[in-house]
């Protein structure tokens, strides 16, 4: 049985456009174009089938179903009939028929599998039949479709075929610049002759095709898509960037060799730190695919030392957008050869991209050895760790009791330690809160006097008692003496392999007995693992009572988090039946399934990361709200005095719009210094009084009533600018203004560290007594933002922060959060200790991730997609958790005609089955704490 098929493209241009149209090949040259035909147009949506090419195909060929094995899957004829014949077992070809025109043919989308740059080569079996005396000629053609700019079309190759005879069709063509749609097809013969297809095979010379990858041609492997990576031809293919450029086999008297081979190049003369040397590798790298980058780099001259030496990608895309992509930086410097090493992607097709390597400051050149840019190999996802007899709630700190005077303690330095009485015998409330009943502490000190320096204090080896990829939480009493002229921090701190690791801080003023609570983890085997107590200023005495380290419990505290989550966030529903046979109703089955909960979780989106359809699908499907990464902030919009750039906020605004997805607007202004552009800081001050008053006028009014929430002044408790320049007040008045100019958006203060004991300038007290200030003075403070930066959560002292802010009454959102591990199941683990704290408690309304792809993420180690698409443990951590947050309920209508279950806030399907008939309605549960009651009318 044949089937036949027809297909025919929408929207062809005139014939009389397309000889004007030019190829943006270039080995093409200009075609006639086709009359738009008649016949009935079908979705022109292709799919791309199986990429696995069949029998006797060779790897690079870009064609699916090249022989017709699988009929004309992949295939589509262009406005005509087409069907296969099997000629004789295992050999097929295509025919093509009820031809009108001499263009209409076969054709194949080959949009994602050919790049611009290399020179590919065609070569097809074709044949004719039908009324024809001698012989006519084949084509084959592509047709380049762009967004911004007229369809072309390009001509590969042809032959003269003879009837009932097989020629061979041969071939080449390279693109320019990548369209945004890439058919191939044959055509040629006359109307009403048939075209018949044997076989066909697209194929990149010197490259092979990836089984993995999406995108079709690049080089493989180990192979590097630099050219003369080494400068073994010299400085061919090399330039510099607003800087000249210089080969050496030797410098510095020959005190500068090359680390492998036998050049090196220079980039020299710079005036910019953005200066450097360059490369083009325009069409030799893919979108959607991840490449490593790695090379051997130093600085000289100018005396300097050392400086930081950054790879960054340059890309041009085929509407003239430019992105800048960091790769990699290093502190490089003019003693060695340092490693360069990162990762990149590129989400858009571009038309244009550059490598190149800037950083140091002026005057000081830029050595490279070496660069290497290739396909980078995919990690295999990480094992979950074997962790044996973790001893939770195990305190791993030797003698905390001092019951055996300073035994297995030490001073840091020449400070002295003695034992003392007096100190609290109950746990701090947050190692209350995971140990639970507890034996009373021993009420017994270690004073530490003669203190000459901050970091002297008691210290401890906990070397052997760790294990990798536990969490462990960090508690104890600490009090400082007399003699501290203002409030003093005090830190327990771990020395591991000699670097610190930061176990919890307390800021301490008075002399009182204050709670320290923190946390670490050790993920790679150390040498020597120290503990130890510092803070107060030399002179002022230390006090330390009860300090212990044990591992968390995470799935006891699961355990307890669910049953507070659905005592908090779930609603008694009842569903009210009627209709005409409503007596007859009692016992019909009744099922019902949430289709969408209705508590925000978001995720950061940047302008680049919606040009990957991939990033787009998951995004949409998975998240209900967005907050922009840098597309809304100051120096993003207006980066130099009145040149503004809402255009990338407005087009991933559109993306959230037409899906359905509100969004936060983060930030209006950004009080860091550092965050500050260089035209803001050299305002005067009524100038940049103006400036910010124009800032809130034109953001606010542009976007009145299109984010819901704004962070009006980021990280106040971390940066001054604006304060420091136009006084206390500038702070509410930026809340004041912003409320008058869109009444409708809740305003939020927004920093980090707030939830995790690390940080003494945020903690929960200091961001209550600044909100509360802020409302003194009038602001209309509408929300508290807690970033969420965190490494290695725990629960109780996230809750603790909670608790303590939720007295203010005002939401709570987690507005960035993202957590880091190199184990994807620790870092599942993180999310979930994170979304689970904020699930169960009432004050928070809504969490938003920090990103979620990686190589778009402003931390490492904490996506939760992979480069390429595949969603990893972290990732299915959070699908699952969404998964559990979906009610679902079944059983029988009672004799009042009702069911009652209990679900989260959001939509929902009932559906109800009788004998003769089901019907299915839908309903929307909403918050409270009273039953709903649903009318459902059948």
């Amino acid at each position: 049985m044949r089937k036949l098929f027809t297909w025919c493209f929408k929207g062809r241009v005139s014939p009389t456009n397309r000889s004007q149209s030019k190829s943006q090949g270039s080995m093409g040259e200009t075609m006639e174009d086709p009359s738009t035909c008649n016949a009935e147009n079908f979705n022109s949506e292709r799919s791309h089938g199986n990429m696995n090419n069949s029998r006797g195909s060779v790897a690079s060929n870009i064609i699916v179903n090249h022989d017709f094995s699988r009929g004309l899957d992949s295939w589509h004829p262009n406005c005509c009939h087409a069907f296969v014949v099997s000629a004789e077992p295992g050999r097929n070809h295509a025919v093509v028929t009820n031809r009108k025109e001499h263009w209409q043919g076969l054709e194949q989308d080959i949009s994602g599998k050919v790049s611009a740059g290399p020179t590919y080569s065609v070569s097809a079996r074709v044949g004719i039949s039908g009324p024809i005396q001698s012989s006519a000629v084949v084509m084959a053609t592509l047709k380049l479709e762009f967004h911004h700019s007229p369809t072309t079309f390009m001509f590969i190759g042809k032959s003269s075929v003879s009837k009932d005879k097989w020629e061979t069709l041969e071939g080449k063509f390279q693109l320019s610049t990548l369209p945004d749609r890439v058919i191939f097809y044959l055509e040629g013969p006359s109307p009403g002759i048939d075209l018949l297809i044997e076989s066909i095979e697209i194929a990149c010379p010197s490259m092979i095709r990836s089984v993995d990858t999406r995108a079709g041609c690049f080089a493989f492997g180990d192979e590097n898509i630099i050219l003369n990576p080494k400068f073994e031809d010299g400085l061919n293919n090399w330039s510099g960037r607003g800087c000249k450029i210089a080969l050496h086999d030797s410098m510095g008297d020959g005190k500068i060799m090359p680390m492998s081979g036998k050049f090196f190049a220079s980039a020299t003369e710079r005036t910019q730190s953005w200066n450097g040397i360059q490369q083009e590798i325009s069409g030799r790298v893919q979108r959607k695919l991840a490449y490593e980058v790695t090379a051997l780099v130093r600085i000289f001259g100018n005396n300097v030392s050392s400086s930081d030496v950054r790879a960054t990608l340059w890309v041009q895309t085929p509407d003239s957008r430019e992105q800048y992509i960091g790769i990699a930086n290093s502190q490089a410097t003019d003693k060695d050869w340092v490693q360069l090493q990162g990762k990149f992607l590129i989400n858009a097709s571009p038309s244009k991209v550059v490598v190149y390597l800037e950083g140091p400051p002026p005057g000081t050149d830029i050595l490279l050895n070496s660069l290497v840019v290739k396909h980078a190999e995919k990690v295999p996802p990480s094992p979950p760790p074997v962790i044996e007899n973790p001893a939770f709630g195990v305190n791993i700190v030797t003698n905390s009791s001092l019951y055996d005077g300073t035994n297995q303690w030490f001073p840091l330095g020449s400070c002295t330690l003695s034992v003392q009485m007096g100190s609290p015998h109950i746990l701090p409330p947050m190692a209350r809160d995971s140990l639970g009943a507890h034996e009373p502490l021993s009420g017994r000190y270690i004073l530490v006097t003669n203190r000459t320096q901050t970091w002297m204090g008691p210290a401890q080896m906990i070397t052997d008692k760790l294990q990798l990829y536990l969490t462990y939480q960090v508690s104890a009493w600490v009090r400082i003496g007399s003699g501290a002229s203002g409030p003093q921090n005090v830190n327990v701190a771990l020395s591991v392999d000699n670097q610190w690791v930061n176990g919890g801080q307390v800021e301490i003023n008075g002399d009182t007995w204050h709670e320290i609570a923190g946390s670490f983890r050790i993920e790679k085997k150390p040498d020597k693992v120290m503990v130890y107590v510092q803070g107060p200023v030399s002179g002022v005495d230390m006090m330390l009572a009860g300090l212990q380290i044990f591992p968390v419990d995470r799935q006891a505290r699961f355990r307890h988090l669910k049953r507070q989550t659905d005592k908090i966030r779930k609603r008694d529903v009842i569903l009210k039946f009627s209709g005409s046979d409503s007596s007859s109703l009692v016992g019909t089955f009744v099922k019902v399934r949430q289709t969408q909960n209705s508590f925000p979780i978001g995720a950061c989106v940047n302008r680049t990361n919606i040009d990957n359809e991939d990033f787009v699908d998951f995004f949409v499907k998975h998240f209900n709200w967005s907050v922009f990464g840098n597309e809304l902030k100051w120096y993003w919009t207006e980066p130099q005095q009145g040149n503004l750039n809402y255009k990338d906020a407005d087009d991933i605004l559109t993306l959230c719009q037409n899906n359905n997805i509100e969004a936060r607007g983060h930030c209006i202004f950004w009080e860091v210094d550092d965050a500050v552009q260089s035209w803001v800081k050299s305002l005067s001050t009524d100038d940049l009084r103006t400036a910010v008053q124009n800032r809130l006028n034109g953001l606010l009014t542009r976007y009145k009533g299109k984010f819901k929430h704004y962070d009006v002044n980021n990280e106040m408790l971390h940066g001054s600018f604006y304060q420091g320049r136009l006084g206390k007040d500038i702070r509410a008045n930026m809340f004041k203004t912003a409320n008058q100019l869109d009444p409708t958006a809740t305003l939020f203060v927004n920093d980090y560290h707030i939830e995790d004991g690390c940080d003494t300038r945020s903690s929960p007290e200091k961001y209550i007594e600044q909100i509360l200030d802020l409302q003194e003075q009038g602001a209309p403070v509408g929300g508290i933002g807690i970033q969420g930066h965190i490494d290695s959560p725990v629960g109780p002292i996230v809750c603790s922060a909670l608790d303590k802010l939720g007295i203010l009454g005002l939401p709570i959102w987690f507005t960035e959060l993202d957590v880091s591990s190199i184990n994807e199941y620790i870092r599942g683990d993180d999310l979930e200790v994170m979304l689970r704290e904020a699930f169960a408690h009432p004050a928070v309304e809504g969490v938003m991730l920090w990103g979620f792809w990686e190589l778009f993420m402003s931390r490492e180690n904490s996506h939760l997609v992979n480069a390429e698409g595949d969603v990893n443990e972290t990732g299915r951590r959070l699908l699952s958790l969404k998964q559990e947050w979906m009610s679902r309920a079944h059983g029988h209508i009672d004799e009042n005609g009702q069911l009652e279950f209990r679900g989260f806030p959001g939509s929902y399907e009932v559906e109800i089955v009788s004998v003769s008939k089901k019907v299915s309605k839908t309903f929307v549960v909403d918050k409270g704490e009273s039953p709903l009651v649903v009318s459902v009318n059948l």
